[in-house]
């Protein structure tokens, strides 16, 4: 049973469907599972001769990055385009805003280009939410990333790449490493894996790199790379994001490496058949070891491909959750007439 929309206001209409989607905190199991299964059927269409079906047609998704990212970008532009919409990608990061145009006048700008969808990339924890308070009602908000808050599709799109690999969540032990405390893709893994049962979920990183209080969200906290992969069946690597840090919170790239890299010696720690994760882009010798990232047991070019599947499926079932709405809004509002 899907929540009410008193649970989630922003992100789901009165039917429990998804009218923004703008982070994992507060959905359900049964939700995001729904996601996921959609992302499956979606996979069949990349294989395509013609790789397109026409959900969206007739629609118009607008890519809005204040911050950029090609990868992201790239692939939510191919995920509408396969769903037959038409694509605005703006890089607003370039234009408005660094002349000094306010947030808000940027979206009431964006909005009388008529776009049904917008797809929002911003440096500034909180940025999707705002827009999605305040966007007109019949526009939908995709959160490509907001500073070190959420990233959902990319949340999404690792679940399905664990799902696809290993099966289910309940019996697995994953772990999380690197810097913890910049990163939006840790927040949203570990939310989203909390909710689809997975019991043995690992931070591992430096003490000035992890939030206070983790353990009070049931994650295991460790500051050794070699305790926190003893056993584990999958390991997701974060970037360093070095343009997110103020102060001394790394003695060095180097040392890093030397105590959280992934190496192929510290992965035999790990089961036999754990994969490799990475967001991208990756850092060779920084938090991974070339022979890891392209070995047997990674799977970061399938996080890619798992990718559209999984902004199709969100582009497509958000949408469905506003079409939904505005048709229940007509049916009231013509009982209200007579």
């Amino acid at each position: 049973m899907l929540p009410t929309a008193a649970k989630c206001p922003l992100q789901l209409n009165s039917h429990g469907q998804l009218r923004h989607f703008l982070s994992l905190d507060d959905l359900p199991r049964e939700l995001l599972t729904e996601i996921l299964d959609t992302a499956d059927s979606f996979l069949e269409v990349g294989a395509r001769a013609v790789k397109k079906v026409p959900l969206l047609r007739g629609k118009t998704v607008c890519n809005v990055f204040f911050e950029n990212s090609t990868r992201t970008r790239t692939t939510f532009e191919l995920a509408a385009q396969r769903l037959s919409a038409d694509v605005i990608s703006l890089n607003v990061s370039t234009s408005s805003t660094s002349k000094g145009e306010s947030l808000f006048d940027t979206l009431r700008n964006l909005e009388a280009m008529a776009a049904d969808m917008f797809v929002v990339r911003h440096s500034d924890s909180g940025a999707a939410h705002f827009i999605a308070e305040h966007v007109c009602p019949d526009v939908a908000i995709i959160n490509g990333g907001d500073g070190r808050h959420a990233h959902p599709t990319q949340g999404m799109l690792d679940m399905l790449t664990i799902r696809r690999h290993k099966g289910g969540f309940e019996n697995l032990s994953v772990a999380i490493v690197g810097d913890i405390l910049h990163s939006r893709v840790a927040r949203s893994d570990m939310f989203a894996l909390r909710a689809l049962g997975c019991r043995d979920i690992r931070v591992i990183g430096p003490k000035t790199l992890l939030p206070v209080g983790l353990e009070d969200y049931g994650m295991r906290v460790f500051t050794s790379l070699s305790e926190g992969l003893k056993d584990v069946d999958v390991v997701i690597m974060l970037r360093l994001q070095r343009e997110r840090m103020h102060g001394g919170l790394l003695p060095s790239e180097g040392e890093f490496y030397r105590l959280y890299g992934l190496s192929s010696e510290r992965l035999a720690l790990a089961k036999p058949d754990a994969i490799v994760m990475h967001p991208g882009p990756i850092n060779r010798g920084v938090e991974i070891e070339s022979a890891v990232a392209d070995g047997p047991q990674s799977v970061i070019l399938n996080q890619v491909t798992y990718g559209i599947a999984v902004r199709m499926a969100v582009l497509s079932m958000t949408m469905s959750g506003q079409t939904a709405e505005r048709q229940l809004e007509s049916e009231r509002a013509a009982e209200e007439q007579n």
